[in-house]
């Protein structure tokens, strides 16, 4: 075991409010029980890639267990569908294992650098959520080590798994999951790419036919104003069966490649720009995309992780880091949807990646962040001025709304709407006051939030 006796500086993807802690890198389950019953009062938390944007995986003055060293492939069943796995592998090797196989990860975020373990933590969802859902209603079962130091094993339809599905480690250390997989014949995607004139053709859009596809998410150009304001490029697809194929190329078994060269748009630093350069830059966006577009074919990274191919990408948005502001609002309350959209272009908000997905039915997960509804997510720079009043604002309309913020992205929501955003929150932290009596498992996060 790996254990540094000197602290180290970390922070989440989006360089924002960094701490010290102890890191800790078991290679066997042995190893893992004994660093947590080895933990000082400061307690400690699970860690996967540090893909997290806000504080969920750091621990001022405490251990943060480095969950990477315990990543081994246990078992496929290649007729079934299912893997059994350590919580350190990572969504790529997943990837890289099965579609050899003829199947694929059941959920994808926007990057494949996430461990099982952190997926399940944080409940990830992707382009998918409107007929998936999030990655949680894929696992059939896990072992998680409990601040006790005993192993459980944990199965859905539990209190303990809805509370570990979203609870952003604080149950416990994930140790191995099995998960339904998702068959797949090629190693490519159909896609279909159209442009939207403002938001009210996006959402009409994605209501009327989202249904008839597997994955979809918009861009939305949140500097565009007037009439224009909330015009989109909206991409769905569904995996390429193998008649889609060219004849040579069906006779290539699929594999997950990911040598390509990513959109020039998605290579551009959104934190280094102006309001002025980046309007200009979403107008050349817009105006370059497809005004419709049919049976595309893109490969795997390309269409989910473009940003993968670009190393160290969240250093883009300048020195101060960046903030990862991700919320849904439910059916029914577009409304709060268009306030939002609008309060974003009227603020200039130089904001060059903003997504829109559409969510479908919500998880077991207790702080599972989808519901039902509209999801928006952008990235803004952490030194914008006025960022935190005008952020809190948009938190205080999202809870006005009945809609969250995802505790994934996080990093200086105010603690008093958590419970109107969260209505399982009590239920969490009974469970976890009985769990976990002396706070063994504990986070910067959960300190700030009160979890």
């Amino acid at each position: 075991m790996s254990a540094d006796t000197v602290p180290v500086t970390l922070t989440g993807w989006g360089r924002t409010a960094p701490t010290a802690a102890r890191p800790i890198r078991p290679r066997t389950y042995e190893e893992t029980v004994a660093a947590v019953r080895g933990w000082g009062t400061r307690g400690g938390i699970p860690r996967g890639l540090g893909r997290a944007y806000g504080d969920a995986a750091q621990n001022a003055g405490g251990s943060v267990l480095d969950m990477t060293g315990l990543d081994r492939v246990h078992a496929i069943d290649a007729a079934g569908g299912t893997v059994l796995c350590d919580a350190g592998v990572s969504l790529h090797r997943l990837m890289e294992v099965l579609l050899p196989l003829g199947w694929f990860v059941p959920v994808t975020p926007g990057t494949r650098r996430v461990t099982v373990g952190g997926a399940i933590g944080a409940d990830v969802h992707g382009r998918n959520h409107h007929v998936a859902g999030s990655f949680s209603r894929h696992v059939l079962s896990l072992e998680l080590l409990t601040a006790d130091g005993a192993i459980r094993a944990v199965g859905p339809d539990t209190p303990l798994f809805d509370a570990t599905a979203g609870g952003m480690g604080l149950t416990g250390a994930i140790l191995t999951a099995t998960v339904r997989l998702l068959p797949v014949e090629t190693s490519l995607m159909s896609v279909d790419t159209v442009r939207t004139t403002d938001l009210d053709d996006l959402l009409a859009r994605m209501t009327a036919t989202d249904h008839l596809y597997g994955y979809s998410a918009a861009w939305i150009d949140l500097l565009a104003r007037g009439a224009a304001t909330g015009r989109a490029v909206l991409t769905r697809g569904d995996h390429a069966p193998l008649d889609a194929l060219p004849a040579r190329a069906r006779r290539t078994p699929p594999d997950f490649r990911t040598r390509y060269v990513p959109a020039a748009s998605a290579l551009l630093p959104a934190g280094l720009l102006g309001g002025r350069a980046t309007s200009l830059c979403n107008e050349l966006r817009y105006r370059t995309s497809p005004r419709v577009r049919t049976g595309e074919l893109r490969g795997l990274s390309a269409f989910f992780h473009p940003l993968d191919a670009v190393p160290h990408w969240n250093r883009l948005h300048g020195r101060g880091g960046f903030v990862r502001y991700r919320c849904v609002v439910g059916d029914g309350r577009e409304d709060a949807l268009h306030r939002i959209v609008r309060r974003l272009s009227e603020r200039r908000c130089p904001a060059f990646r903003a997504v829109l997905k559409r969510f479908g039915e919500a998880g077991p997960g207790w702080l599972s962040f989808p519901v039902p509804g509209w999801s928006l997510a952008l990235a803004l720079p952490a030194r914008l001025p006025g960022l935190a009043a005008f952020l809190d604002g948009l938190d205080e309309e999202v809870a006005a709304a009945g809609g969250r913020v995802c505790l994934a992205a996080d990093s200086r929501m105010r603690p008093e709407l958590l419970a109107a955003m969260y209505p399982r929150l009590d239920d969490f932290r009974a469970l976890r006051a009985e769990l976990d009596p002396r706070a063994v498992f504990v986070s910067d996060l959960s300190r700030r939030l009160d979890l």
